[in-house]
């Protein structure tokens, strides 16, 4: 029973982290596109993604 208890634990530990990865992914692909503005120490720069 135990044997069978792991496995499953073990089979829901990867299913989580494969949807969690595609979901980042799938979020990272689809950010707009533009230009972004950052203040720091070296003054003001922009770039553009």
């Amino acid at each position: 029973m135990t044997r069978t208890n792991n496995l499953y634990l073990i089979i829901g530990a990867l299913l989580v982290a494969v949807v969690g990865l595609g979901f980042y992914v799938y979020r990272e692909e689809t950010k707009p596109r533009g230009v972004e503005l950052s203040i720091g120490q070296n003054g003001i720069k922009v770039q553009e993604k």
